[in-house]
């Protein structure tokens, strides 16, 4: 299976392709991410022609592009990057080392930690991100929560459908969700999981490890079905 980033994110839609390498697995990105915002955001941030609410709470090491929207009591520590016309709804929880695109959600009661959104992706109410890459145009439902951290804080292992088990050397590894997929409300996504583009997990699904490009889970769960 082709773990390289450009198999599972388009890299024209983010402003930041130089996180990740062509011939390296895709989540390695993850482990630079706070050191390219320390090297990128300048002192003191920047917020010019951004809009926030005099209730919201914006750290000193974060920039926000034209046009980005902040809610009241949104709170975004840093550091951070948003990017152009993004919206950060009230009660979002913004921690640090996150980078978000053009044009995404970032939404109310949701949390973010050391994560990568590109453009147009949409988290938009009580949702987990940790420790993840979520692709152009993905989307999470209601409730849906990336699980970053095994119960016995071992490294994250991904085993990919031939059955090789990669250690990616990340103790700390959320999912990385290709462009366009989507995910049901109240879904559990656990650690390490790479869902390919063009996925579709139904609502209130566990899911676990590697779902192939273009391929549907199912929950046959009695209460969900007609």
């Amino acid at each position: 299976m082709d773990l390289r980033p450009e198999a599972w994110l388009d890299l024209t839609h983010t402003a930041h392709p130089a996180l990740f390498l062509y011939d390296e697995p895709v989540w390695q990105a993850i482990a630079r991410i706070a050191g390219y915002l320390a090297e990128q955001i300048p002192s003191g941030g920047c917020r010019t022609e951004a809009l926030i609410d005099p209730l919201a709470s914006v750290g000193p090491e974060v920039i926000l592009e034209e046009g980005v929207i902040v809610e009241a009591f949104a709170v975004i520590k840093g550091p951070a990057w948003i990017g152009r016309g993004s919206l950060v709804r009230s009660g979002a929880y913004i921690r640090e080392n996150v980078i978000a695109g053009e044009g995404v959600t970032l939404g109310h009661s949701s949390e973010f930690k050391n994560c990568v959104l590109f453009d147009h992706c949409e988290v938009p109410h009580f949702n987990y991100v940790g420790d993840s890459l979520l692709g152009h145009k993905a989307h999470l439902g209601a409730g849906v929560i990336l699980s970053n951290v095994r119960l016995d804080r071992a490294n994250i292992r991904v085993r990919t459908p031939d059955g090789t088990k990669h250690d990616t050397g990340l103790r700390k590894f959320g999912a990385i969700i290709g462009d366009h997929s989507e995910i049901g409300c109240n879904s559990v996504i656990s650690p390490g999981s790479l869902l390919g583009r063009n996925t579709l997990v139904h609502p209130c699904t566990h899911w676990r490890g590697v779902l192939d490009h273009g391929r549907t889970v199912k929950n046959n769960h009695p209460s969900l079905l007609d």
